[in-house]
């Protein structure tokens, strides 16, 4: 019965700490972002499951569709970002830059377009902040792939404070 008493104690603490493993572990399963999605040869848009897309960039999980983006390589890898402008700084020094498909969802249609081939406005509430929402259709004050890339490689975006104000005045 001694040793009963003395056992019994550690018998528990070794039970709580196996119980906390397994939760931790299970939820750690179940919470586990993709970056990456292989076998997409075709370059086509993947359909996001939302929380489950982790951004390539910056790391913050893919919430929404609307300014999200991704970067298809010939090799059939899709990596997908939350805001239009971490693909801008990701695929900067990447070799498959130029063969590399690049979609955005679009906030005029509501679908995945062509990222080369879509206007991006300047001041858009993004998840990132950079205010790059792309668009199907040019507007006045929208900017092509290539100016609006070279803005966020220059920093020249929404979260600079003197580009703000000059893109919104004193807002």
């Amino acid at each position: 019965m001694n040793i009963l008493k003395k056992v019994m104690p550690i018998l528990i603490v070794f039970a709580l700490i196996a119980v906390i493993v397994v939760v931790f572990l299970g939820r750690a399963k179940e919470q586990q972002m993709l970056t990456v999605y292989e076998g997409n040869l075709k370059q086509l848009p993947v359909e996001i499951k939302l929380g489950h897309y982790q951004d390539t960039q910056c790391g913050m999980p893919v919430e929404q569709l609307e300014d999200s983006c991704q970067v298809n390589a010939p090799d059939g890898k899709t990596w997908f970002f939350d805001d239009v402008g971490c693909m801008a700084l990701w695929i900067e020094n990447k070799a498959f830059i130029n063969e590399a498909k690049i979609w955005v969802y679009s906030r005029d249609t509501n679908k995945w377009i062509d990222a080369r081939s879509a206007w991006y406005s300047r001041t858009d509430d993004t998840p990132m902040r950079y205010g790059f929402g792309a668009y199907t259709k040019q507007q006045e004050g929208f900017i092509d792939f290539e100016t609006m890339t070279l803005k966020m490689l220059r920093g020249e975006n929404m979260t600079d404070p003197y580009v703000r104000r000059e893109l919104l005045g004193n807002h």
